[in-house]
């Protein structure tokens, strides 16, 4: 008898195996969008704060010393330079397309004063951004000489005012 109980309390487990499960319908899935792929525009270039029309390292020149000179109206020495200078320099800027400087480098080292060395490359370095050489494949490297007075005034051999005669 107990043999029967389990039996008949297995049937309806055994009956429901052997039976299809229900259909269940459903909603065919909506279509899926492709995904939206936005393009974003480059983020802006720098641009120059002030460009230079030179077409040569020469003409390019002019532009650097009348930066400078604008940058240093104070420290210009006016009219002709003493017969003695205190240093005498020249140097060669390397420019880059935004106008900012990437080597200052010595052609003539002033070394017997070191501070009137430091002070130039300071007041360089002190005047950037420079002209950009939009015209020059956006490279420039000039060379102009340093004319420096004990009075910690100075003036670029491309816009002297000249030197007074040793008399």
């Amino acid at each position: 008898m107990n043999l029967r109980k389990h039996l008949l309390w297995l049937l309806p487990l055994a009956l429901a195996a052997c039976t299809s499960p229900p259909k269940i319908t459903q909603a065919p899935p909506a279509p899926v969008e492709p995904p939206k792929v936005v393009i974003a525009p480059p983020p802006p270039q720098p641009q120059p704060e002030i460009t230079s029309n030179a077409t040569s390292a020469m003409a390019y020149r002019r532009d650097g010393a009348e930066h400078l000179y604008g940058r240093n109206q104070n420290r210009i020495y006016r009219g002709k330079m003493p017969p003695l200078l205190q240093a005498v320099g020249v140097t060669r800027v390397s420019i880059d397309y935004l106008g900012r400087i990437q080597a200052i480098e010595w052609m003539r080292a002033p070394s017997h004063v070191p501070a009137v060395m430091a002070e130039i490359e300071r007041t360089i370095r002190a005047a950037a951004p420079f002209p950009a050489p939009v015209h020059m494949g956006g490279h420039v490297a000039y060379v102009d000489t340093w004319l420096w007075d004990k009075s910690g005034r100075f003036q670029l051999d491309t816009l002297t005012e000249g030197q007074l005669d040793r008399r």
